[in-house]
């Protein structure tokens, strides 16, 4: 299956937000990826329902959200009611994950969990059967612009091999420092999903940049 694209808003101007959305409607992003920081968990704040409400009826593109916060089980239905179509949240930040992923599956959204760079593949090991997508970070959480990680293609590469072997068909989100320059390793590595911030709205011709992403093609993987 063709890989996917997820401009992360939070590269956006929010001085024309709506812009930026209909911009990304028109585009060939796949998936709209929306990074919630708490202050807490990432040393930083981004934004929260105000933002997801407003935007809501604007999109055209499934929202995927990403709960960079702590006790994410307090938020999921609001979250789901915002808009999401997909919720990730952090292994490190859930006590009781399988219980917080069949939570974000009754409200309808599809599952997701999240690594930072430090995380091994081997914490989630009991839950991949349980999620619709496992998201790396290739960058340590919290702001954008930050420079890839490049140990993360070994962690990329083991676990599709884990799906494989186990026949599972979740998606491998990759997020933090991707961009044309290393897109192409990423996805021969094993990802399916490309999450895109800086590079995308900060590049002279945004949908033009989405377009190359999406062309791009992966016919190996890099054990």
């Amino acid at each position: 299956m063709k890989h996917l694209i997820a401009p992360s808003l939070l590269a956006a101007d929010f001085c024309k937000l709506a812009v930026e959305v209909e911009m990304l409607n028109g585009s060939e992003a796949d998936w709209i990826h929306i990074d919630i920081m708490d202050g807490q968990f990432v040393p930083n704040i981004s934004y929260g329902f105000p933002v997801l409400d407003a935007i809501k009826g604007l999109v055209t593109k499934p929202l995927d959200v990403h709960l960079m916060i702590l006790e994410p089980q307090h938020y999921i239905k609001r979250f789901r009611a915002s808009g999401a179509a997909s919720i990730t949240v952090h292994v490190e930040t859930c006590v009781h994950l399988h219980s917080t992923l069949q939570q974000i599956k009754e409200t309808g959204a599809k599952a997701g969990v999240a690594l930072n760079p430090h995380t091994p593949i081997s914490e989630i090991e009991h839950v991949l059967d349980d999620v619709d997508l496992i998201l790396i970070m290739s960058v340590n959480p919290g702001f954008g612009g930050q420079k890839f990680i490049y140990r993360s293609l070994h962690k990329i590469a083991e676990l599709r091999t884990h799906l494989i072997t186990r026949n599972l068909s979740a998606h491998i989100q990759v997020d933090g420092g991707v961009g044309l320059h290393n897109a192409e390793r990423i996805l021969q590595a094993g990802a399916d999903v490309l999450v895109a911030g800086s590079a995308i709205f900060k590049a002279d011709a945004p949908t033009d940049y989405i377009h190359r992403l999406k062309s791009l093609g992966a016919d190996t993987i890099l054990i």
